[in-house]
């Protein structure tokens, strides 16, 4: 049986969304280059990508209604079904899930009586497993619409989810108030917030992702001493002696910015499991 046409939007509400939609096409040099930010203002409408989002997009961007579909299927942040207000996604990869993530999960699953990918009953909260989001020096890690919870166990994941069926005001750990899954779709496509406090609102990443910065900024090395300042890197002013295979022939002299990593000739590393000297080629 062939499958009806998917319907239009009502006159009012397709005026509204064509008029957001040419804003955002005329961000970019080429119109299907928009699409991505067009799934989410359609889903800003009716909480997932529906099949008259998808005939929306591909009439505005001239593209086939698979080409639309292709990609709304591909990425997850699309949702394909209706879910509840709150998506609140627990991370499960690696290091939030040996921190714990993967026990929130299954306490959370249990709570709520869902599975992944799941809402509740009452239509507020659908719990999924969500990949790495570059929050592991706060892991483990609960998202709720994006927006992160961090250091979480199993006692105050609950108690999130049930401020949130119950109405109650939840403040995200870190970055702009909490808002609705519509909400936050309209956001993602590219509109301002213009909530209270959303503007203000910093995140960021935690002291251990930073060191790196740290380092390349010549600021003094974590757990060091002062006199170990790291030096921006610069140039070599002429030839090395360096051999081909890019390393010097012996460990650069301390205080150099790279002493505390160069290579070396004991396992003085680590000195509850000592070694004897590393034998040299030919020995």
């Amino acid at each position: 049986m062939p499958q009806l046409p998917a319907p239009d939007y009502p006159a009012d509400v397709r005026a509204r969304l064509e008029a957001d939609a040419r804003e955002v096409i005329a961000r970019y040099p080429g119109s299907r280059s928009a699409l991505l930010p067009l799934l989410h203002l359609v889903q800003a409408e009716e909480g997932h990508v529906t099949r008259t989002g998808i005939r929306f997009c591909a009439e505005l961007l001239d593209l086939t209604t698979a080409e639309v579909t292709a990609v709304s299927t591909f990425y997850s942040m699309y949702r394909r079904r209706a879910g509840g207000d709150y998506q609140v996604g627990v991370c499960t990869n690696t290091l939030c899930a040996v921190m714990g993530g993967d026990a929130i999960f299954d306490e959370l699953k249990r709570h709520l009586g869902v599975e992944n990918g799941e809402t509740t009953e009452d239509g507020t909260v659908t719990l999924e497993h969500i990949e790495c989001n570059a929050a592991c020096d706060f892991a483990p890690v609960v998202m709720v619409n994006w927006e992160f919870f961090d250091n979480q166990t199993p006692e105050t994941a609950k108690r999130l989810v049930d401020d949130l069926m119950a109405g109650r005001t939840v403040e995200p750990t870190r970055g702009a108030p909490l808002c609705s899954y519509k909400e936050t779709s309209r956001i993602l496509a590219g509109f301002p917030d213009e909530r209270p406090g959303a503007v203000e609102a910093t995140g960021g990443a935690g002291p251990a992702s930073l060191v790196g910065l740290r380092l390349a900024k010549g600021e003094v090395a974590p757990g060091r001493s002062t006199d170990h300042v790291i030096a921006p890197r610069t140039p070599a002013a002429g030839p090395t002696d360096e051999p081909p295979g890019g390393h010097p022939e012996e460990p650069p002299p301390s205080g150099h910015p790279s002493s505390h990593d160069a290579p070396q000739k004991t396992a003085d590393s680590d000195p509850d499991h000592p070694a004897g000297p590393i034998a040299e080629e030919g020995e």
